[in-house]
């Protein structure tokens, strides 16, 4: 038995595979556990093994690799135009294995350990941060009910509500004052959580030599750089700098036919979380570049007297996506 492609189809404890030849005809159909899983690989001679890039996959990569296989994953967009029937997992290791073999498709890199933890400090911050912004919604609707208007902003919120709860004629009742003051303390204790992380954060930065290498760049600071770190990995996987700023949806949609190019907005492809941080980079770029007269302030006003604000901003985002390529 000569496996020259096997794709699996990934579960949590079962396993589907479907193994193909040099020819492509079919050599191997079955279903196996995780652990039979391991054993049936660790005793495979050496051929391609294909996966969707979903959850565990970059963990069964690289221990694959391990096994002298070369691993290749592949986004599931592009594997489900191969599904040829009804979907079952059977059919989906067969088309990850036709994918696989197709010489023009694009497959996802293979993350290291450092790069998800990375990457899950990352998602802890946010989730933090998004616990935070709905605890304080909470806090300005109870309080509004009452009758007690808060501005908009988490500043306005810390620096009102003590002097909210602490007026003892502003009409609250007791039981509200006291869930008001369980929520201010839950407030102080996700402030102090996201000071760690990004305390944790500004330390991995500091001590990774690419990290400071793209600090250097106006608008990137320690989170964005980590950021940028744990998702790309090895930058030689991508032919150009383009191709990143495309793979992180900074560049037009396309909607062309008959010889007629129609370009639309940003396709939005990609990880929006790291979208959001090069976005947010280039505002803050463009706010410094008031007060300066250089090149780049030239480009910007160009492209600003052409569109508006917000397509410059998008488009100095896509420009410091190519140079952290570089």
């Amino acid at each position: 038995m000569t496996i020259s492609v096997l794709g699996i189809d990934i579960g949590k404890n079962n396993f589907h595979l479907f193994g193909v030849d040099e020819q492509g005809s079919k050599v191997i159909r079955k279903k196996l556990s995780r652990k039979n899983l391991l054993e049936f690989v660790a005793n495979l001679e050496p051929c391609i093994i294909a996966m969707e890039a979903c959850g565990g996959a970059h963990y069964l990569a690289r221990l694959f690799k391990n096994y002298g296989h070369t691993v290749k994953l592949i986004s599931p967009q592009f594997v489900k135009p191969y599904v040829k029937t009804n979907k079952n997992d059977y059919n989906d290791a067969e088309a990850i294995a036709e994918a696989a073999s197709r010489p023009s498709m694009r497959f996802v890199p293979v993350k290291t350990s450092e790069q998800q933890a990375w990457q899950l400090l990352h998602r802890y911050r946010q989730q933090t941060v998004d616990q935070r912004t709905a605890l304080v919604n909470q806090i300005r609707g109870s309080l509004l009910e009452e009758g007690i208007v808060v501005a908009q902003g988490i500043g306005k919120v810390r620096a009102q509500l003590p002097r909210i709860l602490e007026d003892a004629e502003n009409g609250l009742h007791s039981l509200t004052r006291e869930l008001l003051h369980g929520l201010s303390e839950e407030l102080v204790r996700l402030d102090k959580r996201i000071q760690e992380y990004d305390q944790k954060i500004q330390e991995l930065a500091e001590s990774d030599d690419v990290c400071r290498l793209i600090m250097t760049m106006p608008g990137i600071g320690a989170i964005t750089a980590t950021a940028l770190k744990a998702a790309i990995g090895d930058a030689t996987y991508f032919k150009s700098g383009r191709h990143l700023a495309a793979w992180m949806g900074l560049v037009p949609r396309q909607h062309s036919t008959g010889g007629r190019s129609v370009l639309l907005g940003i396709s939005k492809r990609g990880d929006k979380y790291l979208r959001t941080l090069l976005i947010h980079g280039a505002r803050s770029v463009l706010h410094c570049l008031k007060n300066k007269d250089d090149r780049c302030k030239k480009w910007v006003s160009q492209l600003n007297e052409r569109s508006n604000h917000n397509v410059a901003a998008v488009g100095l985002a896509n420009k410091m996506a190519r140079i952290v390529w570089v």
